[in-house]
């Protein structure tokens, strides 16, 4: 399968820094975190702009050209829930070190994004999620089919899609962590691709907690075969899980100064 894949998820507009970034189109905010992220190693930049039910056309040409053009065209992950706003992102997108990353279809009223990704040729993420959280892993991995399935006969390359089986709070959904991971090592039996948003798992415990947590998780996680996660790079205990995982793995060679490459 390869290296694991990082997409940074810190521009996002839920962060009162980049909300206000957002509205008033200043660029300072957004470079300096895009610019902490891939220094971190991020391999793609997720660039969330909500619901922009009014300017998310505008909004998105903005972002993506901004960042593609400080950042030598680093691939990136167009976020938002206007479909209309993700078609705008990736008319101007610069595919020369990568295609764009929708975020996301699911099995639901989300599906029609799977027809935009395939339409422009992008990668896209989908969420094996129809209507909330999976009951089980039967209900998920029928909702992967459907996904998989649909981006086939959309002409799409299983490659370009990643699965994400929807990781789950541990702060109240304790007892489903297992079948999550459980989940991952069935779409990567099927050689798929599979990612998720990793903070998710951590949410709500105390602040010196949450990288032991979606560390530990992600360790488990990648032994399952889980390629690629939405995560925040800065953190450093769990870049350091992902490279040892990635050594432990052989996706990468081991040197004394692997943790530094």
């Amino acid at each position: 399968m390869g290296k694991f894949m990082i997409i940074g998820e810190r521009i996002h507009c839920i962060s009162p820094t980049i909300r206000k970034a957002l509205e008033e189109k200043n660029p300072e905010p957004i470079l300096k975190r895009a610019k902490e992220q891939i220094d971190a190693g991020a391999h793609y930049i997720d660039f969330n702009i909500g619901p922009a039910e009014r300017n998310g056309e505008e909004l998105m040409t903005w972002g993506v050209k901004l960042i593609q053009e400080n950042f030598n065209n680093i691939p990136i992950a167009l976020d938002t829930a206007n479909k209309k706003a993700i078609e705008a992102g990736l008319k101007v997108y610069n595919r020369e070190n990568g295609k764009p990353l929708v975020n996301s279809a699911d099995a639901g009223p989300r599906l029609d994004l799977l027809d935009l990704a395939a339409e422009y040729d992008a990668m896209c993420i989908a969420l094996c999620a129809k209507e909330g959280i999976p009951r089980d892993n039967d209900e998920r991995m029928g909702y992967c089919t459907e996904l998989l399935e649909k981006g086939m006969m959309l002409g799409m390359d299983p490659e370009d899609i990643l699965f994400d089986p929807l990781c789950l709070v541990i702060k109240g959904m304790q007892e489903k962590q297992m079948e999550v991971l459980e989940a991952i090592r069935m779409m990567t039996e099927m050689g798929l691709k599979t990612t998720g948003g990793l903070s998710n798992v951590s949410n709500g415990a105390p602040k010196n907690i949450r990288p032991k947590l979606d560390s530990a998780f992600l360790a488990m996680a990648m032994a399952n075969g889980f390629s690629s996660a939405i995560i925040n790079p800065c953190d450093r205990e769990l870049i350091e899980t992902i490279k040892s995982c990635d050594v432990i793995k052989e996706n990468i060679l081991y040197a004394d100064s692997y943790l530094e490459l």
